[in-house]
């Protein structure tokens, strides 16, 4: 894995420093964009005076089935780490199905079998067509699966999206969800809702951010403590009426019949978590799968086949049984830099913690070499992001500015979750606070980077605060009579910035013969930064010598 020096570029006499501004993407409209309604004077100057390019964060060029599918966090850093790109999680299952190769793997067979001595098969996941972290067609076809192989009895928890779909669209389906169940149902094969929730409230926690989550997730599933509904329709309406919160803060519930709950998990039950995506997936995989747990009290263990719709973490194992194998992410940026004896550090807040580390090491956990590796991770706090917009920026800007003036690292990168975690709370108000926090801090870093005689890109893994309402099919805001919008919480299909930015005369310029550059042409663009030459087999840097 040695890189070889560039001829055709010299070395940066600075650090090279990636700046990754979560959920920022540019849209075609003002409309309902935070980051062009924001106060951002030093964003807008970097923008104006440096070299720019946009980049594809979506479908394709992120390894998704097709363009119509949004980029994430997960698979923009893949990208960005990777300088490839690779087919991911949903491209992967939707093939595994369509194949039968699913079906034909030992996962599944001893899921199958382990119900088929009188325990029932639970399906746990994200219930909605977003395509981030789960797809309903995938349910339904495990579903239909099931059935034809003579599972009699199932039982499915649903986890409300309103996030990376609609923020209210819970009914638009569980209702058809239903009427599927009930043409699915026989006197044969006994399948129903028993249970469900936001995906914020319970569950689907990531980064050890906030147990609390996971520990009601497991009392409303395995359990089966909580308040209890007739359906998940009532569920729904109940707290929708009562509590004015979205989707995605709906409280946990249980469906009762008679006071008794329809599905808690037992022995002898075997369970399917059917995200592919691993970050909101790991904990309640621990919880499910470790016998020695500790981060809260889950009463006795129930004696269940448990599998992951993917592994989602490959250091670790976990879960050790899965029903689709994971993209398989080699020879990083990272990996290469530290078998080269480049010095790294990497740093964000706990949300997005992950995403700088094992996301963009190909879904690896733990460093290639702990002498030239730095990973620093602040705290989040543990509120609802619209209640503080600025997060943890500043504080990571404090530490950023710090190591940048060590003269300790070569290359830095950091992720700023603002864009993308207070874009995901709908807020429009609150996403163009987080704008102008960045912007104050990227006024700060800047100068101190290029102080050091380095170089700064900044950039993004995907849109999201760039188009808070909801469109139509032309692409306009979409207002009632009133003329009210209704919030956006998903990402965008919408480009993002790649800036360059460095001292006089720089030695380089932004190619213009790529098509459609995309998030995987910067990790070689990196490297000549760095005054190495990328892998043939990486994707063509965005710079030319000049």
């Amino acid at each position: 894995m040695k890189l070889e020096k560039s001829s055709r570029f010299s070395a940066c006499p600075g650090p090279v420093v990636t700046i990754v501004l979560d959920g920022v993407g540019i849209s075609p409209r003002e409309d309902g964009d935070a980051v062009k309604s924001a106060r951002t004077p030093t964003l807008d100057r970097l923008m104006a005076n440096y070299p720019m390019t946009k980049l594809l964060a979506h479908g394709k060029a992120v390894g998704m089935p097709s363009d119509e599918d949004m980029g994430n966090s997960e698979v923009g850093h893949n990208a960005f780490g990777a300088g490839r790109v690779f087919a991911q999680g949903a491209k992967l299952v939707a093939e595994s199905i369509a194949s039968g190769h699913l079906w034909q793997g030992h996962a599944w067979h001893e899921v199958v079998a382990t119900v088929k001595q009188g325990g029932t098969l639970h399906f746990l996941g994200l219930f909605s067509d977003g395509n981030v972290h789960s797809h309903i067609d995938h349910l339904r076809a495990m579903l239909e699966q099931a059935k034809q192989e003579g599972v009699a009895k199932v039982r499915i928890h649903i986890l409300l999206d309103g996030r990376d779909v609609g923020e209210t669209s819970a009914l638009d389906y569980v209702d058809p969800f239903e009427a599927y169940l009930d043409g699915l149902r026989s006197p044969e094969f006994d399948v129903a809702i028993a249970s469900g929730g936001g995906r914020m409230s319970i569950t689907m926690d990531r980064y050890e951010a906030d147990w609390s989550m996971v520990k009601r997730g497991w009392d409303i599933h395995v359990l089966g403590l909580g308040r209890q509904f007739a359906s998940a329709h009532e569920a729904i309406e109940t707290y929708r009426d009562e509590l004015k919160v979205i989707d995605q803060d709906l409280p946990g519930f249980v469906i009762a019949k008679d006071g008794k709950p329809l599905g808690t998990i037992v022995d002898g039950d075997a369970v399917v978590f059917f995200n592919f995506r691993g970050d909101r997936a790991i904990e309640i995989s621990r919880a499910f799968t470790e016998e020695q747990f500790s981060p809260f009290e889950r009463g006795p263990l129930p004696k269940v086949t448990y599998a992951g719709m993917m592994q989602y973490d490959g250091d670790t194992k976990l879960p050790p049984r899965f029903l689709v194998e994971p993209p398989t992410i080699n020879r990083t940026l990272g990996e290469y830099l530290a078998k080269n004896g480049i010095s790294q550090y990497a740093i964000s807040e706990t949300q997005k913690f992950g995403h700088v580390t094992y996301f963009w090491n190909g879904n690896r956990s733990g460093k290639f070499d702990e002498s030239l590796e730095t990973y620093v991770e602040i705290p989040s706090d543990v509120v609802p992001f619209e209640q503080r917009p600025w997060m943890k920026c500043a504080e990571i800007t404090d530490t950023l500015i710090e190591a940048v003036r060590s003269g300790q690292y070569r290359y830095l990168r950091v992720n700023y979750a603002n864009g993308d975690m207070v874009g995901h709370t709908g807020n429009f108000e609150a996403a163009v606070t987080a704008m102008q926090g960045l912007d104050l801090q990227l006024a700060r870093l800047i100068p101190v980077i290029l102080e050091m005689n380095g170089t700064a890109i900044i950039t993004a893994d995907h849109g999201n605060a760039d188009e808070m309402y909801e469109l139509d099919k032309k692409g306009n805001v979409i207002r009632n009579g009133e003329g009210r919008t209704k919030s956006k919480t998903s990402h965008t299909l919408n480009p993002v910035p790649f800036v360059l930015i460095s001292g006089e005369n720089p030695g380089y310029k932004l190619r213009s013969d790529i098509a459609a550059p995309g998030l995987s042409n910067s990790a070689a663009t990196i490297l000549n930064l760095l005054g190495f030459e990328a892998p043939e087999d990486y994707d063509p840097s965005l710079i030319e010598a000049v």
